[in-house]
């Protein structure tokens, strides 16, 4: 078994005829097999008891690839960034009980963030089942609401063909989680090993090739507006879309905006790029959605933080909604005309009418954006040298590497200024929890994007809330010599609920300080890995570079002014025209940042 996987994974096509050669094999074994037949590179997991059998059969085997986090979070969390960063499926592996249950924040950040992943959890005894037995949980329960299915294993003849069926579940249609729960005797039984080339799925059926009849229609719809717009989501990085977009936008000369999810998927280099809009986005590209008369979105759904007061979202606008999830086209916004498809498909069709469009036909209204762009940039107070700020951190960063560098962050404010203050030219160079905003998101994400990307320059961005929820995976750094350029924008608070209280809560300012957080360069030393530390530009700018010549993982700890806010902002409940560009009394310069 162990020769079979090491000539399967150096490419042998004899020995993948012989990994599926029918034959007795354990739960466990069969399902190894079937992972490394779904082209599973690596698995991140914890083993626990429930999952031991599996574990075993893992044994002397080094070509099995498993990556051994730290928590269980940790391990949903890398898993969930290898398939953002790849494209391919994630997989994690956990026990039952307290292994299941902290793996649950991870499936839900991928399913509001349409993520695929393979999530397998071991469970007790089918004849423990339900008895309140040592380490029991639903999880099947518990993950109901967040995955986009969910399966028992009750033998093991069946472990082959619900690993086949849960792949393809996973990364087909609207990508997301798959769970499969395999009860520890499940695992150990013997059964005949057939992996299967074709399955059933009754009641799974995906989208179609779009409607000729309805393209035309959105087709000219465009052709006739004055003041057209696409807003790209997260739907056009995950349905490989991003050159279709750029060929149809400039075909087009289509003002293009992209969702937070969707960032890259347009590089921002672009002629007909905005930038991104909602709660923290840039003037012009809310602007934009504002002014509309027609809108299409691909790929998007309307999310309420891109959407804000929805009375004040494209207001004049006929709305064009093309998502491959039926669900999702009326659910927020009433459309005009609706494509449940694939938005490469949607691409593809237009850019073969494409003749049909005439850029000079928008050509002012596309002026005046990219005008309005330069006349309020995102921009930031930077006359004090004494007082690092966190936009020009964000600078340096992006001023590295653009075709080699992916950014992972974590969730509050240096996730909008990572946004706002970084170029991304490719997609799946920004890999962030939209949907469910989930803090200790960045470290992980960042093992697992530079696990599946071993060439690119990954830079994870946290905040020194943040780090500290999944600080223990500098541990996995260390150890496999994960070249990751750690940075934590350290203001030495809860940063965006001290702007939220600052801003709507009159500056009562409740349970928000981090004081008490440890060294964290002395932290990173504990674990194997450099440390760096600045607190003003000359220095972040010097401790940069010499992360950049370090071959290993890199924490730099840079001391930010802590009474730093994102700007532009909008407040819960307002409309994209009530945009705070600055808040008078808040802004000004209180002093040094304090040591």
């Amino acid at each position: 078994m162990h020769t079979l996987y090491t000539e399967f994974l150096a490419g042998d096509a004899a020995a993948l005829e012989r990994l599926k050669t029918p034959g007795p094999l354990s739960g466990s074994e069969i399902l190894l097999r079937s992972l490394l037949l779904e082209g599973v590179e690596c698995v991140f997991g914890y083993p626990g008891g429930a999952v031991l059998y599996i574990y075993d059969a893992m044994h002397g085997n080094d070509q099995f690839r498993h990556v051994l986090a730290r928590h269980e979070q940790g391990a949903i969390h890398a898993a969930d960034g290898y398939a953002r960063a790849s494209g391919r499926t994630g997989v994690c592996l956990a026990t039952s009980g307290p292994g299941a249950a902290n793996l649950v924040t991870g499936v839900a950040t991928a399913y509001m963030d349409s993520v695929p992943l393979v999530v397998i959890t071991g469970n007790v005894p089918t004849d423990q089942i339900g008895t309140d037995a040592f380490q029991e949980a639903d999880i099947v329960g518990m993950t109901m609401p967040v995955t986009k299915h969910s399966f028992f294993v009750r033998h093991a003849a069946d472990i082959a063909p619900t690993v086949r069926k849960a792949f393809h579940i996973a990364s087909t249609g609207r990508k997301g989680p798959v769970l499969i729960d395999i009860p520890k005797d499940v695992s150990a039984q013997n059964a005949e090993f057939a992996y299967p080339g074709e399955i059933d799925l009754p009641g799974y059926r995906l989208p179609g090739e779009p409607d000729a009849a309805s393209i035309e229609a959105i087709a000219a719809k465009l052709a006739e507006a004055r003041r057209p717009v696409i807003l790209a989501g997260g739907g056009i990085v995950h349905g490989e879309a991003s050159e279709r977009l750029a060929a149809f936008a400039a075909a087009s000369g289509i003002p293009v905006v992209t969702t937070l999810m969707g960032l890259g998927a347009l590089p921002a280099s672009h002629p007909c790029w905005i930038g991104f809009p909602g709660m923290h986005g840039s003037v012009a590209a809310n602007r934009a959605l504002v002014e509309t008369d027609c809108l299409l979105a691909l790929g998007a759904r309307f999310d309420d933080r891109v959407t804000m007061k929805l009375a004040g979202f494209a207001p004049d606008a006929a709305i064009i909604h093309v998502d491959i999830d039926a669900a999702e086209i009326g659910k927020i916004l009433p459309a005009h005309l609706s494509v449940q498809a694939d938005a490469s498909a949607v691409l593809g069709m237009l850019l073969d009418r494409s003749a049909r469009f005439e850029p000079s036909r928008c050509a002012p209204w596309l002026t005046k954006l990219r005008e309005l762009n330069e006349r309020q940039p995102l921009r930031y107070d930077d006359h004090d040298p004494a007082r690092l700020k966190p936009q020009f951190v964000i600078e340096l960063i992006s001023r590295t590497e653009p075709e080699r560098r992916i950014v992972t962050t974590d969730v509050g404010q240096h996730q909008m200024w990572a946004a706002q203050f970084c170029a991304y030219e490719r997609p799946r160079s920004f890999l962030t929890s939209g949907g469910l905003g989930t803090m200790g998101f960045g470290l992980p994400s960042a093992i697992g994007a530079q696990i599946a990307r071993p060439d690119a320059l990954v830079v994870s961005v946290n905040g020194d809330g943040g780090i500290q929820m999944c600080a223990q995976e500098l541990a996995v750094c260390s150890i496999h010599r994960l070249p990751i350029k750690i940075v934590v924008l350290n203001n030495r608070t809860l940063g965006m609920i001290r702007q939220w209280q600052e801003v709507i809560y009159e500056g009562r300012h409740s349970h928000i300080d981090l004081s008490g957080s440890p060294d964290f360069v002395k932290l990173a030393e504990a674990y194997g890995v450099k440390g760096l530390r600045a607190s003003d530009k000359t220095e972040a700018a010097r401790v940069w570079q010499e992360a950049l010549a370090h071959d290993g993982p890199v924490l730099l700890d840079f001391w930010i002014d802590p009474e730093e806010l994102v700007l532009p902002m909008i407040r819960v409940g307002g409309s994209l025209s009530d945009m705070i560009t600055e808040v008078p009394g808040v802004l000004e310069p209180k002093g040094g940042i304090p040591q």
